[in-house]
C-alpha cells in the first residue's frame, strides 16, 4: 500500500451484531481511529426502532462505540443494492450467519466483489470447507464451499477467512445433543476418537481483530485459530473431572446418524451432528494457529466449562 493510500479514509463495515458481531464490535472498535477507519454495523430492519430491551441496548452500545448504524434486509436486498451499499467502504466483515437462509452468503459475497471492496471477511467463521467440500451432510456447507471458489476466481478484492471450528458453547447446547448438563449424557459423533476445534465467540472477537489489524495485512489467505481442539473421548473426560460425576456415554455411530437422518431428512440438527462425525476438515492443531503462534491465550474447553459451572 502507498503512502498515499495509507492517508486515505479506509472505512471499515460489519455485517451483523449478533453473537458474534458483538464481539468483534466490542474488540474492533476501541482500536480504530474514527478520522482513519470510521466503523459501521449493518443490521436488521427496524432494529433502531424496536421496543425489545435487548435491540435497544445492543443499538445504545454501538452508539457508544461511535459506529454508525444502517439498516437493511440480507434475505431480500437484491446484489445490485448491497453493492451499492458496500461501495463507501473498504472494508467489509461479515458476521451474519447462516440466518439468511441459502444464498445470502454468495449474494454477499458477490455484492463484495462487484464492487470493489479493497479488502472482504467473509463468514467462514466454521470449518475447513476446503476439505469438507460439496457433498456434506450439512447442505449449508456446500455454499460456504462456493464462496471460497468465487473469492480465488478474482484478484480485485483481498480476502482473509478466518477459520475458528464450531462455537465452544455449541458442544453444550442440549438440542445439538453432544452434551447435555442437565441430562448427564455425552454422545460421540462418529466415534470417540472423532476430533473438534472450537472457539469462544469472545476469542473469535479478540482474534479476527488482530488478524483485520496485523501488520502486515493478511491477504488472500485462511487464517486457522483455536480455542480447543480435542476428541469426543477427551471431551468426556473433561465434563466428568470437571463436574465429579458420571455422564451416561453412547457412540453415535456414521450408520446411527445416517438412518436419523434417512428418517428425518430435514432435521438441521441431525445435519450438524452428522456433519462433525466426519472428522476431517473439522479439527486442526491448535499448535498451528494464529493465536499460538502469536502467544495470544484462548479458552480451552475446561475453562469454558468451569467458567459456566460457576455462573449458574
Amino acid at each position: 500500500m502507498t503512502d498515499k493510500n495509507a492517508a486515505q479514509k479506509e472505512p471499515i463495515l460489519v455485517l451483523g451484531a449478533g453473537q458474534l458481531g458483538f464481539s468483534v464490535l466490542r474488540e474492533l472498535a476501541p482500536q480504530l481511529d474514527p478520522e482513519k477507519q470510521p466503523l459501521s454495523v449493518l443490521v436488521a430492519p427496524g432494529m433502531t426502532r424496536s421496543e425489545k430491551e435487548m435491540d435497544r441496548e445492543i443499538v445504545a452500545q454501538l452508539n457508544q462505540w461511535g459506529a454508525e448504524v444502517i439498516e437493511a434486509d440480507l434475505r431480500t436486498v437484491s446484489v445490485s443494492d448491497l453493492a451499492d451499499r458496500f461501495r463507501s467502504f473498504h472494508t467489509v466483515v461479515s458476521c451474519t450467519g447462516f440466518v439468511g437462509g441459502k444464498g445470502t452468503q454468495l449474494k454477499i459475497t458477490n455484492a463484495a466483489l462487484d464492487d470493489g471492496v479493497t479488502r472482504y471477511f467473509p463468514w467462514q467463521f466454521g470449518v475447513d470447507y476446503d476439505i469438507v467440500g460439496r457433498g456434506s451432510p450439512q447442505d449449508v456447507f456446500d455454499e460456504q464451499y462456493d464462496v471460497r471458489l468465487l473469492l480465488r476466481a478474482q484478484n480485485k478484492t483481498e480476502w482473509v477467512i478466518i477459520s475458528t471450528g464450531m462455537f465452544t458453547s455449541f458442544l453444550f447446547e442440549p438440542s445439538f445433543d453432544v452434551v447435555n448438563l442437565d441430562e448427564k449424557t455425552i454422545n460421540a459423533l462418529g466415534s470417540w476418537e472423532t476430533k473438534v476445534t472450537v472457539t469462544t465467540p469472545e476469542d473469535i472477537g479478540i482474534l479476527t481483530t488482530k488478524i483485520i489489524l496485523a501488520k502486515p495485512p493478511f491477504a488472500n489467505e485462511v487464517v486457522f485459530v483455536a480455542g480447543d481442539t480435542v476428541s469426543y473421548g477427551q471431551l468426556a473426560a473433561i465434563v466428568e473431572t470437571v463436574t465429579g460425576e458420571v455422564f451416561r456415554k453412547t457412540e453415535l455411530t456414521h450408520e446411527i446418524l445416517g438412518e436419523f437422518l434417512k428418517r428425518n431428512p430435514n432435521d438441521v440438527m441431525g445435519k450438524y451432528r452428522a456433519a462433525f462425525a466426519q472428522g476431517d476438515g473439522m479439527h486442526w492443531d491448535k499448535a498451528k494457529t494464529f493465536n499460538a503462534a502469536n502467544n495470544i491465550p484462548t479458552t480451552d474447553v475446561e475453562c469454558w466449562l468451569r467458567a459456566h459451572l460457576g455462573d449458574q
